[in-house]
Order: C-alpha cells, then sequence, then structure tokens
C-alpha cells in the first residue's frame, strides 16, 4: 500500500475519533471556544516544548497559547553535503476549542539556510519563511484528572516554505502519553508516523518517530528535562538516535523560558540548539 495513502488514512481516522469523542463529552464540560474556562478552573500551564514530546494535554477551552522558538540553529550532514539553518521565531498558535480539543497553527517566520557540497565546497544560501503548519489536539483520557494523559495529534504541514528549493505537502499522526510520578517526577512517551520530504533530492519517505522523556524539578519555578528518541527511515532503512536536554524556568505566572539542545548521535543526524518561551492567555 501507498505510504502516503497511509499516513492520510491515519489522520483521517484520528479526526473521526476526535468528533466521536468530542460527542462524548460530560454534560459538566460545557465550556468552549465561545464560552471560555474562568481563571480560577484552569489547568496548570502545559506547553509541547521544550521536548520533541508532545504533552497530551489541550489549552483549556477559550483561551490562546504561543510557544515559539525565538531562536534555532540546526546542522545536517549528508554523504555529500553539510546544511546550517538559522531559524527565528518558529511559532506555534495553541487554540481551545472545547474541553478536550485544541487547534494548533505553527509558522516559521524567517529561516537562513547555508548548503555546502562537500565535494566541491560550493555554497548555496536561501532566505525567507518557512512553512504553514495546521494541527489538531484531541485528549482521549486524562485531561483534566488522574496520573495518565493520552492524546491524538494530527498535523498537515503546508508548504509554502522560501528557503529550500523544494518544499512539499508533510502530514503525519503524533499520539502523546504522559504519566505523574511519586516525587514531582513526570514522565512522557510518544509514538509518530509522518509523510516526509527527503533531505537531499525532491522526493518522499515514511518516517517513524518514538520517544521517552523525564522531567523533575531542579529548583521551585525551574524543571529539568532529559529525552532520549529515535528515527526510522522506512526508505533508507535507516535509525536514526537522539539525546536531547533542556530547562524550562517560570518567569511568571503562565510565562515561561526554555533552552536546551536535540543531539544526533549519527555522524549524518541533526543536531538543533534553541532558546524558546511559552507564554498563555
Amino acid at each position: 500500500m501507498n505510504h502516503s495513502y497511509q499516513i492520510y488514512t491515519a489522520i483521517l481516522i484520528s479526526l473521526c475519533a476526535s468528533i466521536a469523542c468530542h460527542a462524548q463529552e460530560k454534560e459538566q464540560d460545557h465550556f468552549s471556544i465561545f464560552n471560555p474556562v474562568p481563571t480560577v478552573l484552569m489547568r496548570e500551564m502545559e506547553t509541547d516544548r521544550p521536548d520533541v514530546t508532545e504533552s497530551p494535554i489541550t489549552v483549556d477551552a477559550g483561551h490562546f497559547q504561543l510557544e515559539a522558538d525565538f531562536i534555532q540553529w540546526e546542522r545536517v550532514q549528508t554523504e555529500t553535503a553539510q546544511t546550517h539553518t538559522l531559524l527565528i521565531n518558529q511559532m506555534n498558535l495553541k487554540i481551545g476549542i472545547t474541553a478536550n480539543t485544541a487547534i494548533q497553527i505553527g509558522y516559521q517566520t524567517y529561516g537562513i539556510e547555508n548548503e555546502k557540497e562537500l565535494e566541491s565546497g560550493t555554497e548555496d544560501i536561501n532566505q525567507g519563511h518557512g512553512d504553514l503548519t495546521l494541527r489538531i489536539k484531541q485528549n482521549l483520557i486524562g485531561n483534566s484528572k488522574g496520573d495518565f494523559a493520552l492524546a491524538i495529534l494530527p498535523y498537515v504541514r503546508v508548504p509554502i516554505l522560501t528557503f529550500e528549493d523544494d518544499s512539499r505537502l508533510e502530514a503525519g499522526l503524533i499520539i502523546p502519553m504522559s504519566y505523574h510520578l511519586p516525587g514531582e517526577w513526570k514522565l512522557g512517551f510518544q509514538m509518530e508516523l509522518d509523510r516526509l520530504k527527503d533531505q537531499s533530492q525532491p522526493t518522499m519517505h515514511t518516517e517513524f518517530l518514538q520517544t521517552l522523556t523525564i522531567s523533575h524539578p531542579i529548583v521551585k519555578g525551574m524543571d529539568g528535562i532529559a529525552e532520549t528518541y529515535y528515527t526510522y527511515d522506512f526508505k533508507a532503512h535507516q535509525f536514526s538516535n537522539f539525546i536531547n536536554a533542556a530547562i524550562q524556568v517560570e518567569i511568571i505566572k503562565d510565562f515561561k523560558l526554555d533552552a536546551g539542545l536535540n543531539y544526533g548521535l549519527q555522524h549524518t543526524a541533526d543536531k538543533h540548539y534553541f532558546v524558546g518561551a511559552s507564554y498563555r492567555l
């Protein structure tokens, strides 16, 4: 079966599940984007950053949350080229629609990419804005209570990028989970299936991603986060392994700063370094 068909079918199924779950909401969960959750009833602020593992918790109905990389620097090396990319304001706007459903709009404001051919030494520099990403998060378990939480998060990335020569429609399905452990420890898992553009040529491949992350307060208002994950490229039959570390600091209520790295262990795996923030209103 065609990999693109599998991805888009999975997204359609997940969207249908979202509608079914919405229909099963309890009668008291009557808050919506048109009837916002009162401030005193809002959940603790949860963010999808700074680790790769997404949170299964949605933004409260009728509220907004902005998460962004102020600066992200990436290095990617293939057998033929080395690419350095500087990204400015890679943002994700999250909007609470119902008690358990939120939509997300992601946009890359500015990027500059420097690609160097290893054999010839030729450099190609491009700059401009990035792609537009549309996501919907549907919590299935544990949005408001309990130690375990689970959600589905399908997405589509619309190809409007201008700092690469070939931008293509990408899509995927993310399944994030979290578990609260004793002693303020928090464990996160994620499985993800994506249909993505190849790095070095204008073709597509299917990729599987699985993560494991753990976090704990270092001091009051500051969390330390450690994560490992791997990806598997079904086309190239290739694994890539990553170790990540980050800190997240609550500056004031509903405003957090963070910094960290996503480091690929293989020579050709991506290396990312970032500084960012999250704000809820």
